[in-house]
């Protein structure tokens, strides 16, 4: 299940990325080409910004992207590294749970039910935030994934060799 997520996450980023070169390539061409500047392109890309940003954390966070401060852990033993790996997993899914997960919900139903649209494109305000519960779903996914894989042995506490992969069930504990 891990790896279908991973896919579609790195997919979804990927054509996400494309739509907003796309996009602001036609409000550039349309700015200094034409004399009617599209008016619906910059909401267009800053909608896309928040969405890549979000899913782009989800994703920083399952290939180990995302700023760490590792040097006090790696002075530790490896038991308490595991630990340690552990407790920062688990404040992770209590941030993604109750900010971007209850938080968010409570954003997206609070901006449909004031049926708030955007100018430009007539969207819906709440479908646009309703990205930030599923980055706080795929955050709390992989946080237990990486639970999961730690206390299996099967992860190292916070080091991998390769980090343009995901790191899933690349290197053991070296430790208990």
């Amino acid at each position: 299940m891990i790896k279908t997520i991973d896919t579609l996450l790195s997919f979804t980023l990927a054509i996400l990325m494309g739509l907003m070169v796309l996009d602001v390539t036609w409000q550039i061409f349309t700015r200094f080409a034409t004399d009617s500047p599209s008016s619906w392109t910059e909401e267009l890309a800053r909608f896309l910004l928040i969405w890549i940003g979000l899913l782009g954390a989800a994703w920083a966070y399952r290939t180990r992207s995302h700023l760490g401060l590792s040097y006090l852990v790696e002075k530790q033993s490896p038991a308490m590294q595991k630990k340690l790996a552990i407790f920062s997993y688990l404040a992770a899914i209590v941030f993604a749970i109750s900010v971007m997960i209850f938080g968010g919900s409570q954003l997206v139903l609070l901006t449909l039910n004031l049926n708030q649209f955007s100018a430009s494109l007539g969207v819906k305000i709440g479908y646009v935030y309703m990205i930030i519960p599923i980055s706080g779903v795929l955050i709390t996914i992989y946080a237990l994934d990486f639970i999961r894989a730690t206390l299996a042995g099967e992860l190292d506490a916070h080091l991998y060799q390769d980090i343009d992969k995901p790191p899933t069930h690349q290197a053991n504990v070296t430790g208990e």
